[in-house]
C-alpha cells in the first residue's frame, strides 16, 4: 500500500493548505514609537516622584500597669484544695491553693505521724510546766508562811527584850543603889551579893533573848535568800521546759510545712488564670496562678526593636497591630501609639520575663533588642454582641513605618551598599 503512490503527492497532499492566505496591514511605525514613549515617560514619572515606606514586622505581647503577678509552687506535691475561681476579687493573705506535700509509708503520712508525736511531747512539756509552778507555787506560799512566822515571833522577841533591857537597867540601878547602901552600911554585905546576883541573872536573860533575836533575824535573812533561791530555781526549769516547748512548736511547724502548704494571695486583685486543677500534681517553680493587682490596670503592649530600626521611630509614631487571638482577616487591624522607646539594649534576663521576646535565636540572628512600650487605643472590642477583652500575655504583631524614600532610592540601594567597599580612609 505505501508503493501505490509516489512519495512527492503524499507529501503535496499533506502540505497544501485548506484554505486562501489573507495578509494583515500592520500598525504604523509612529504609533509603536508614541505608545514607548509614553511608557517610559510614564515609569519614569513613578520612579521619580513615587515613594515608599519601609516597614518591619515585630512581635509582642499584651502588658499590664501594675504587672500582673504569678504564683508558683515552692515545693513539690499535689493540690489538694481550691479555694478561687478565675474572676474571683481576692484579698492579700487570702488562700488560693492547699498544697499537699507529705510523704507517705506503710504506717501512714509521715508529716501526720510526726505531728501526733510532738503533740503528745507537747502536752507532756506542757504538764510539766504546770506541775513547776504549782510546786513553786506551794514552795513559796510555804517559805513566806514559815517568814511570816518568824517575823511574828521576832516581833515578839523584840518586846521581851526590850522589857529585859528595862528590867537589867532597873537591876543595875538597884545594885548601884546597894553598892552605896553598903558603904554606909545601911546594909549587910548578903543582901549586896543577893541583889548583884540578881543583876547578873536578868543579864544572862537579857543576852539569851538578844541571841534568840538575832538568830530570828538571820532566820528571816536566810528565809528571803532561800525565796529568791527557789523562786530562780523554779523559773530556770520552766524556762529551760519552755525553750524545749517551743523547739517542740518549731518541729511542729516544720511538720506541719513538711505535710501541707498553704498559697496564699501576696496582694489585693483579681484571679486572671489558674493553671493547675485539683489533684494535679506539680513541681517546684510550677506556675499555679496570675493574678492582676485590683487597680485600675493600664493595658500596654511591648514590642523589641531590632537595633537596625531604632533611628527611624520616635515616641508618638502610629503603628498597626494584629492580636493573634482576633485574626485580622476578620476583626481587622488596631491602631496604637508609641509611648516609650527604650534606649538602652533589653538584657537576656529582661526578655526572658516575656514569652514573646527573641530570646531563643543562632549566633548568626544574634542582635540588640529595644524594649519599647506602646499604648493601647482600644482594650475591647465588641463581637456578635459580646465584648472580648484584651488579657495579660496576649500575643500580637505590629507593623513598624520605617524611612521614605523614594522608588528610584530603593532601585539603587544596592549601589550605594557598594560605596562601603569602594570608599576609602574617611578623615573628618
Amino acid at each position: 500500500m505505501q508503493n501505490l503512490f509516489r512519495k512527492e503527492a503524499t507529501e503535496y497532499q499533506r502540505a497544501k493548505w485548506a484554505g486562501s492566505a489573507l495578509l494583515i496591514t500592520g500598525m504604523p511605525v509612529w504609533l509603536y514609537v508614541s505608545l514607548s514613549l509614553v511608557f517610559i515617560f510614564g515609569f519614569l514619572c513613578f520612579i521619580m516622584f513615587g515613594n515608599y515606606t519601609r516597614r518591619i514586622n515585630v512581635y509582642g505581647e499584651i502588658t499590664t500597669f501594675p504587672h500582673s503577678i504569678n504564683i508558683v509552687s515552692p515545693q513539690q506535691g499535689f493540690i489538694a484544695e481550691r479555694f478561687v475561681n478565675v474572676g474571683d476579687i481576692v484579698r492579700k493573705g487570702q488562700q488560693l491553693y492547699q498544697l499537699d506535700v507529705s510523704r507517705v509509708t506503710e504506717t501512714g503520712k509521715v508529716s501526720a505521724n510526726t505531728r501526733t508525736a510532738l503533740e503528745n511531747q507537747l502536752q507532756h512539756v506542757d504538764n510539766i510546766i504546770k506541775k513547776l509552778q504549782e510546786n513553786k507555787s506551794i514552795t513559796l506560799h510555804n517559805l513566806n508562811a514559815q517568814k511570816k512566822q518568824y517575823e511574828t515571833a521576832h516581833m515578839q522577841s523584840r518586846q521581851l527584850l526590850d522589857n529585859a533591857r528595862e528590867g537589867m537597867a532597873f537591876a543595875r540601878n538597884n545594885m548601884t543603889s546597894y553598892k552605896g547602901y553598903h558603904q554606909r552600911g545601911l546594909i549587910t554585905k548578903d543582901q549586896l551579893s543577893s541583889q548583884t546576883y540578881s543583876f547578873y541573872q536578868q543579864q544572862n536573860l537579857f543576852q539569851n533573848l538578844y541571841s534568840q533575836h538575832i538568830q530570828e533575824s538571820l532566820q528571816i535573812t536566810n528565809l528571803e535568800s532561800d525565796i529568791v533561791t527557789r523562786a530562780a530555781d523554779f523559773d530556770n526549769q520552766i524556762s529551760q521546759y519552755q525553750y524545749q516547748r517551743s523547739d517542740l512548736e518549731r518541729q511542729l511547724s516544720e511538720a506541719d510545712a513538711s505535710g501541707t502548704l498553704i498559697i496564699n494571695a501576696p496582694a489585693n486583685g483579681r484571679i486572671e488564670s489558674l493553671s493547675v486543677t485539683l489533684g494535679q500534681m506539680i513541681n517546684s517553680g510550677d506556675n499555679l496562678a496570675q493574678i492582676i493587682p485590683y487597680s485600675n490596670a493600664i493595658y500596654q503592649l511591648v514590642l523589641w526593636l531590632p537595633n537596625s530600626s531604632l533611628p527611624y521611630v520616635s515616641v508618638g509614631d502610629a503603628i498597626n497591630i494584629r492580636y493573634d487571638a482576633f485574626p485580622y482577616e476578620k476583626f481587622g487591624q488596631f491602631s496604637g501609639k508609641i509611648e516609650s522607646i527604650a534606649y538602652v539594649p533589653a538584657s537576656i534576663q529582661e526578655m526572658s520575663t516575656y514569652s514573646s521576646s527573641p530570646v531563643n535565636q543562632t549566633v548568626e540572628q544574634m542582635a540588640s533588642y529595644y524594649k519599647v512600650i506602646v499604648a493601647l487605643e482600644k482594650t475591647q472590642l465588641s463581637y456578635q454582641g459580646k465584648m472580648l477583652q484584651l488579657t495579660n500575655g496576649m500575643r500580637a504583631q505590629s507593623t513598624f513605618f520605617l524611612e521614605k524614600r523614594p522608588l528610584y532610592q530603593w532601585m539603587f540601594s544596592p549601589f550605594y551598599d557598594m560605596k562601603k567597599s569602594l570608599v576609602g580612609p574617611i578623615n573628618d
